[in-house]
């Protein structure tokens, strides 16, 4: 018992339905021969009946119990029934039960074996099985009447077990036949059935499928990598920790197509397969998600796919930062070199003795800075956005490109709230306006205004524009026309429109002299206890930093306008203030 407890799963379940078909067919064997033996016995009950209600009616029986001794004509008759219908044995009885009539002679005058007073006092016949001096026998028993009706004696007929046996085994063998084939087949099906669950498990006993599935569960639901299973009609089948978390699906999706779920067409469609390819990077719930998706083949049939999807939220987050430090990098780099150029011809003017055109040079170069520093503080008077567009124009110096603030653009401070989707939405456009005049040079004006609905940006260029077929297009993550760099693509304008979008707002494109984008990106309140910064440091510069500033701008212009003050210091301060706030905020993804 113990080595078939121990043997590989085939072979149990060999031994197992084995002894199944041994038992159904051994019971059915059984009950068929139970039931055809009562049925042989309630046959040969008849027939014994039969004929003992024959000899009972016949005329010669009635007149031989009239004469003095009936068993000289009661014996020859019944021994003449008994060989004419083949029934063991024929007895005639008086109503005293005395034998008148027996196989056995001897026993001729002696009284029945077996009590039949209930035959001659009712009347009625009877059948059933009893023991008598021949042995176990099926019998009938009737009633012989005279000719006025009274009971005068009885004929009882019989049947031994013996015979009944005899033709019960002569139906054996067809039943044994029958149970050999069916057992056989049996057989022949329990090893097939073996076989094939032996071939599904792929040959793997119990407990190696319980080990392979405690290994699964721990490695699907503990890696930090999404996995989505599909079969081949688009419904899940099954989804891990990270991928609920990731989507935002429950336990009780699996089993549900894609398009009842509440998905995003971007991710409907890569996860379906319309937008197929490696690598596909999807927004969805502030996330930025990279999906792959993997068909599955099961003994080379397509059985469905799965899906990996991974967080880059963070990393792209990084890159984002990493191209904004390497830009101010570039700006602080190309002013270093713009001063030094500066501090040579300033070198040059005094070793020439002209001490006067020097300080006219520093005093005009100081000025043109600081005015056009200032002049961006006017209209924008966030100090973020203002700093992110001072760190923009000497990137777009550094391209080979112009930055100009248009005339109508006014921001005030503190309207902004919280100015990172206002930052996100502005540096992406400007970065986006800069690629489009990337080695061919151009202007790019920018205008941002606040107004009653919200922050309106618009950035054109005059770079060649946007295909017509394309206004749309350029907003799906994704999609690009840059050539192929380090670190993610195509997600800028697609960040841009899901920052407007999640206030309410809408960003378009157009053409006019160029590509045109508008944005509009309405006010949220801030919750209370979450002041932004350029609110809280606001306050302070009424009371004490603004005058400090002012005055000191003042002060520098004064002494601009004297022609005694430096340039280095202010220019500096300002270039590191502009890239210091550039490199923090600009194209930062929303967590």
């Amino acid at each position: 018992m113990r080595r078939i407890l121990n043997a590989s799963l085939g072979t149990q379940l060999f031994v197992l339905q084995t002894v199944i078909v041994f038992l159904a067919v051994g019971g059915t064997a059984g009950v068929w021969m139970e039931h055809t033996r009562s049925q042989l016995d309630r046959q040969y009950q008849q027939r014994a009946l039969a004929i003992a209600e024959s000899v009972a009616g016949l005329p010669q029986v009635r007149e031989a119990f009239a004469r003095p001794r009936p068993e000289l004509s009661l014996q020859p008759i019944a021994a003449g029934v008994q060989a004419a219908t083949g029934a063991d044995y024929v007895v005639i009885a008086n109503r005293e039960q005395i034998r008148y009539a027996h196989p056995n002679t001897a026993l001729i005058g002696k009284r029945l074996s077996t009590d039949g007073s209930e035959i001659l006092s009712s009347g009625h016949a009877w059948t059933g099985i009893q023991t008598g001096t021949l042995g176990r026998s099926v019998r009938g028993k009737a009633p012989i009447f005279d000719s006025s009706g009274r009971v005068i004696g009885l004929a009882s007929v019989g049947v031994l077990q013996d015979t009944v046996a005899d033709e019960l085994g002569s139906a054996l063998p067809p039943l044994l036949w029958t149970v050999l084939a069916v057992l056989l087949a049996g057989s022949a099906a329990t090893g097939l059935i073996a076989r094939r669950v032996r071939r599904q498990t792929f040959g793997l006993e119990p407990r190696e499928i319980a080990a392979l599935l405690e290994q699964r569960e721990g490695v699907l639901h503990g890696v930090k990598e999404g996995v989505l299973a599909l079969d081949l009609q688009g419904r899940v089948t099954l989804v891990n920790d990270a991928a609920r978390d990731l989507i935002g699906l429950s336990a009780h999706d699996v089993g549900r197509e894609l398009r009842e779920m509440p998905l995003s067409d971007r991710m409907r469609d890569v996860l379906d397969g319309v937008d197929a390819g490696d690598d596909r990077v999807v927004l969805h719930r502030d996330r930025v998600l990279v999906l792959n998706r993997t068909p599955v083949a099961v003994r080379d049939q397509q059985s469905g796919w799965v899906v990996t999807l991974r967080d880059r939220t963070e990393l792209v987050r990084l890159a984002h930062e990493l191209d904004q430090a390497s830009s101010t990098t570039d700006a602080l780099r190309a002013q270093a070199h713009e001063f030094a150029n500066r501090m040579h011809t300033v070198v040059g003017l005094l070793e020439l003795g002209e001490h006067d055109m020097a300080v006219n040079y520093i005093t005009q170069t100081s000025e043109a800075y600081g005015l056009y520093a200032s002049g961006i503080r006017e209209k924008v008077a966030d100090p973020t956005l203002a700093a992110l567009l001072l760190a923009k124009s000497a990137e777009a110096a550094e391209r080979g490109a112009s930055l100009v603030l248009a005339e109508d653009s006014r921001v005030e401070e503190g309207v902004l709230g919280d100015p990172h989707d206002a930052v996100l939405v502005v540096g992406n456009l400007v970065a986006n306006a800069l690629d489009a005049l990337e080695e061919i040079g151009g202007t790019v004006e920018v205008s941002v205004r606040t107004e009653t609905d919200g922050l309106h940006v618009r950035v054109g260029d005059s770079g060649p524009g946007i295909i017509p077929g394309l206004a749309e297009e350029v907003f799906r993550e994704g999609f690009t026309t840059k050539i192929a760099h380090a670190g993610p693509r195509g997600l800028g304008l697609a960040l841009t429109r899901q920052a407007c979008s999640r206030r309410g707002g809408w960003v378009r494109v157009h053409n006019a002299g160029g590509a045109v984008f508008t944005a509009l990106l309405p006010r949220r309140e801030d919750p209370e206890g979450t002041r932004p910064r350029g609110s809280g440091t606001g306050e302070r510069r009424r009371d004490g930093t603004d005058g400090e500033r002012e005055s000191g701008t003042a002060g520098r212009r004064e002494k601009r306008a004297d022609g005694r003050r430096e340039s280095g210091t202010g220019e500096e301060k300002e270039s590191g203030t502009a890239g210091g706030r550039g490199r923090i905020t600009d194209a930062e993804l929303p967590r």
